[in-house]
């Protein structure tokens, strides 16, 4: 599993080993937000833009990486009521970190991160907000990649 991760989530990380492998629609893309002071991590699935938000995260928790991602995708699908096979086999000893690839993918986290920041202002703060909730509302929000789709959609039609 190839994690593509933006410059502030490689400074968070202190990640030096990355890998060069061409970037497929398998990948995930990690990029690190500042929220009410606290770092957040931003996980998404390139080819379906499923979601995983992990607020209020210490450098301590993160390590190593492979399976503190993994978990996280795994809790996502399980409150999904997916497939744990739903993105291929998730091992959390392979996972590789790489350099970002997509610049449309970029652009959906983005917009993905704007949506966080202000769900989470409208709970009142990160301290107040439900990250189980604010998921679940990532997986059901439009996206238009040569048509509508919500990312819930997407990870359904696939085959695990």
């Amino acid at each position: 599993m190839v994690v593509r991760c933006t410059r502030k989530a490689l400074d968070f990380l202190g990640a030096v080993a990355l890998s060069a492998l061409p970037a497929p629609e398998e990948d995930w893309y990690l990029g690190l937000l500042w929220v009410d002071g606290r770092g957040c991590l931003l996980l998404v699935h390139a080819g379906t833009l499923f979601s995983v938000f992990m607020g209020g995260v210490r450098k301590a928790e993160v390590r190593p990486i492979g399976p503190y991602l993994v978990g996280a995708i795994e809790a996502g699908l399980r409150a999904e009521g997916l497939a744990a096979g739903t993105f291929g086999r998730l091992d959390p000893d392979a996972v590789e970190l790489g350099r970002t690839a997509s610049r449309s993918v970029l652009g959906f986290m983005n917009e993905i991160a704007a949506y966080c920041r202000h769900d989470i202002a409208a709970a009142g703060g990160l301290g107040a907000c439900d990250p189980a909730a604010l998921n679940r509302r990532l997986q059901r929000r439009l996206h238009n990649r040569g048509g509508y789709f919500s990312p819930i959609e997407r990870a359904r039609g696939r085959r695990g």
